[in-house]
């Protein structure tokens, strides 16, 4: 549906009735099929029409939304419930490519996939995700994951780990470990652990235990979060930050053991949250800077390294903008309009841009934050911001959870048609 910043920023762009581009229709690469890029090639087809020639590549041929695979984990959803094809995109004239993108070029201005194939482009939108930094713990690997599942990308790893959990005995202990921040979706680790103690719960596993090693200080909404542990599983969770841990040394996955400063934690469970950072193959392209993410406009989201790249979602440096489903959803409507505009000849309007978090702590209690962003000094800044409170009513917390169910569905609708 078309609001009212976008009927003002596709009339700038000249792009309703009356307006029009070169005879030839540029060529937009979309680069990444989650909550980014889908949604950006959705909205470039939907405005731009045949003006535009649109490719989606995206190396498989379902996309597995890690938004809400706590569900699953906990045992709420199926993977069913979180798995989506492409063929609405490809129904309404966007080329899907399904094929791992091997590397850019970013001089011949196109993307080399895996069999040595190139899509050119004019444009390129890169929503590629994260990568991991498996190196950051010793003893941790690749290979390390089997043992020590992070799951946060969801796929085989979201199934292995709701297996694991439902297969454990009364009074074992989970392990799971967070990274400092930026990662994607800060308060995730923390409904992971609220659904599987949920979970445990619905079993009569009273005596189970989470020990959460976290790698800071104080995490998103965590009077909430600590507020329904007690009140849903007292006993059961246990915070640990830096401070009191001593920070982590390492792990033996054999062991299945993490080791800190402080102590060794066993877990008949264990799930490592490995440090993040861009998409690899933004890194590849020399997109990223030292911090392993991507600086952008914050009006545009060009890559503040090649202008005819625009990066949106979980691999962009956004400022205080958190990377989440919503805030990459967001950001590829705002970068979809000013490169319809740029692509006409004009200049691209400031953005306002939108984030919302929910989370559950129990299956009927639902608690969300949020903001509203927009440039400040070079970088996305909060104008507005909001948060559930503390104490808040059975029934307003039911109704938190059934607004979460219900972005799900407004979400996936926006990213696939």
């Amino acid at each position: 549906m078309l609001d009212r910043r976008g009927f003002l920023a596709l009339s700038a762009a000249g792009l309703l009735p009356g307006g029009a581009f070169a005879q030839t229709p540029p060529k937009v690469v979309v680069l990444g099929g989650g909550a980014g890029g889908a949604t950006a090639a959705r909205v470039l087809r939907s405005y731009g029409g045949p003006r535009i020639d649109i490719t989606l590549i995206e190396e498989n041929r379902d996309y597995v939304t890690c938004f809400f695979s706590n569900w699953v984990i906990g045992g709420l959803r199926e993977m069913a419930d979180i798995t989506h094809g492409y063929d609405r995109l490809a129904a309404a004239g966007i080329r899907v490519v399904n094929a791992r993108a091997a590397s850019i070029d970013r001089d011949g201005k196109a993307v080399v996939l895996a069999d040595g194939s190139r899509v050119s482009y004019d444009r390129l939108v890169l929503a590629p995700g994260i990568a991991f930094r498996y190196d950051t713990l010793p003893g941790y690997s690749e290979a390390a994951v089997e043992k020590m599942p992070h799951a946060w990308k969801a796929g085989p790893q979201t199934l292995a780990l709701r297996e694991r959990l439902d297969a454990l005995d009364d009074g074992a202990t989970i392990v799971m470990t967070v990274p400092a921040m930026p990662y994607r979706c800060p308060p995730g680790p923390y409904e992971r652990v609220s659904l599987m103690a949920a979970s445990l719960k619905a079993r009569g596993h009273a005596r189970s235990k989470i020990v959460i090693l976290d790698g800071k200080e104080k995490f998103s909404k965590q009077a909430l979060f600590q507020e329904g542990w007690e009140a849903h599983y007292p006993g059961m969770v246990e915070w640990l930050p830096p401070s009191v841990h001593g920070g982590l040394k390492g792990c033996d996955p054999d062991r299945m053991v993490i080791e800190t400063q402080l102590d060794s934690f066993h877990g008949d469970l264990v799930s490592v949250i490995p440090p993040q950072t861009a998409g690899a193959i933004a890194i590849a392209a020399g997109l990223a800077g030292e911090d392993g993410w991507c600086a952008v406009d914050p009006v545009t989201f060009a890559s503040a390294v090649d202008p005819a790249i625009t990066v949106v979602g979980d691999s962009s440096k956004a400022g205080e903008m958190p990377k989440s489903a919503f805030s990459a959803n967001s950001q590829a409507k705002a970068a979809a309009f000013h490169l319809l505009a740029d692509l006409a000849g004009r200049a691209p309007s400031d953005p306002l841009l939108f984030n919302t978090c929910w989370s559950l702590i129990a299956p009927d209690d639902g608690v969300k934050v949020g903001g509203v962003y927009e440039p400040k000094d070079g970088a996305l800044a909060a104008k507005v911001s909001f948060v559930s409170k503390s104490g808040e009513s059975a029934e307003d917390r039911r109704k938190g959870a059934e607004e979460a169910a219900a972005w799900y569905a407004a979400i996936v609708a926006d990213m696939f048609g």
